[in-house]
């Protein structure tokens, strides 16, 4: 039998593998010693353990409570019985009797064994959970070290003795990895098993592209850009909505970066995953529009009660807004958290909405688009001068020229610029370049026009699991298999 100094030595080998202090390592040798001793005496022993740096030897005291009757022998002994070692002893004294490790038998040294190896394994896992609890969302690498039922056995870095494993689920199908290959995935959660934490990665989750985005965008990393909202079909399209806290960076901008690098840099890593990237906006129909890019929305009506947006589009838009399958309108509704209804210029007409795109509001106000010009934002002063002129309602300037207004007395050039500009921004031309507004909503590489093909894209953050907001069926089937 070895031995005490060499059960240390070999602890201390184990210790040095798990990244233990010796002080560490220290108590639960000692912890493994009771252990040991409960085998011999009892379990409710008491007992001093010093262990000597230098040679590594035990000094181990068993204590016991000198009582009148003995109820507990592990941990107390008879007044008799103490006083045929010291006759001084009393109840209620404490008697201390050396033990050797020698008189270890091999029950109690695998009792040693078993309840060192038993505390190295719940303080790793313990430190595995303290580390990996608030890590949830942050991207990890590592190498695959099998694949097991369909699930991916992930080998970390920086944490080899962690479980990693990417369930069939949390992988993207276009994706296929073999046994030795790096691979990357986000921490979507920290799992508990009878075995201890289980770390559940994932490569289809939405936050695995906020964290891609993060470690390729600086003003992400510093909290410059935010990503809003993320929507995500994987292995197909994602829509990122972006903000930034700065009004001098271009949100957009920064996540393409310079000739598409960066975001090149995250489609690569994605398998080719088609990205849209939008400006968010907290109002919800200006998002509306932007999340339907590359379409250009003719109209946006929302109903915040029922949390449904009507969007409105011109027939050449109508491909563009469904997407293949649907898909744009699908991650548009996700990513802006509202049920999209999606209609084209002609079926709205078909339905009965005979009104001109400009009128805004509910049903109660589709019975006629012309309202006075007192309505709108503008002076007394051009008021009057076009009351003169004999023009009280919209409808009524809605096609005068600038031409028109400068010659009616008392409006200039100011004021007749001012009424043009109400006129574009209450009313939609077929054909006409999308406001200034949604500019931004739509990247480009070289000037080249975007489009479905173009592999820059949107994202959007979703909450895990939401489901795709319906889609109409009559505008579904009209711009099935269709791609931009």
């Amino acid at each position: 039998m070895p031995n005490a100094a060499q059960i240390v030595a070999a602890f201390r080998d184990v210790a040095s593998t798990k990244s233990l202090s010796p002080e560490e390592m220290n108590d639960l040798i000692k912890d493994g010693i009771l252990a040991g001793l409960a085998r011999i005496h009892g379990a409710n022993v008491q007992a001093e353990i010093d262990i000597h740096e230098e040679t590594g030897e035990f000094e181990i005291i068993v204590l016991r409570r000198v009582v009148d009757e003995v109820e507990d022998p592990s941990c107390e002994i008879s007044l008799e019985e103490a006083r045929w070692d010291d006759d001084t002893y009393e109840v209620g004294d404490v008697m201390e009797i050396p033990v050797h490790f020698a008189e270890f038998g091999r029950n109690a040294v695998m009792a040693v064994k078993q309840r060192i190896v038993q505390r190295v394994r719940e303080n790793e896992r313990d430190r595995i959970r303290d580390e990996f609890n608030d890590r949830v969302g942050e991207l990890l690498s590592g190498e695959l070290q099998q694949i097991e039922r369909g699930k991916l056995v992930v080998m970390l870095n920086r944490a080899k003795d962690a479980e990693a494993i990417i369930p069939w689920k949390d992988q993207n199908p276009r994706e296929r990895f073999r046994q030795g290959d790096p691979i990357r995935a986000v921490l979507k959660k920290v799992e508990e098993t009878p075995k201890g934490p289980r770390l559940i990665l994932s490569r289809a989750d939405p936050l695995f592209v906020a964290a891609l985005f993060k470690l390729e965008v600086p003003e992400i990393y510093q909290g410059i850009v935010d990503i809003k909202e993320i929507a995500r079909e994987v292995g197909g399209r994602t829509k990122i909505a972006v903000y930034s806290r700065d009004d001098s960076i271009d949100p957009v901008g920064a996540c393409v970066g310079l000739k598409g690098s960066r975001v090149q840099a995250v489609v690569s890593e994605l398998g080719g995953e088609r990205i849209d990237i939008v400006p968010w906006h907290p109002d919800t129909d200006t998002f509306a529009r932007r999340a339907l890019a590359p379409a250009r929305v003719s109209k946006v009506l929302s109903d915040p009660e029922r949390a449904v947006i009507t969007a409105i589009v011109d027939e050449d838009q109508l491909s563009l807004a469904i997407g293949r399958n649907g898909q744009n309108v699908r991650l548009a509704s996700q990513l802006i958290g509202w049920q999209i209804d999606l209609y084209g210029s002609r079926e709205w007409l078909e339905k009965g909405a005979d009104l001109s795109l400009f009128a805004g509001g509910g049903e109660e106000h589709y019975e006629t688009a012309d309202f006075p010009l007192s309505e709108l934002e503008l002076d007394a002063t051009t008021l009057a001068a076009l009351s003169t002129a004999g023009y009280d309602t919209f409808l009524q300037i809605i096609d005068l020229e600038r031409a028109d207004f400068l010659a009616i007395e008392g409006l200039g050039e100011p004021e007749a610029d001012r009424l043009l500009q109400l006129i574009d921004e209450l009313t939609v031309v077929e054909g006409e370049a999308p406001p200034a507004e949604d500019a931004g909503s739509l990247f480009q590489f070289q000037g080249e026009p975007p489009a479905e093909d173009a592999g820059e894209e949107t994202v959007d953050e979703t909450v895990e699991g939401a489901e795709s907001a319906p889609v109409s069926e009559d505008v579904e089937e009209d711009g099935e298999g269709q791609e931009s």
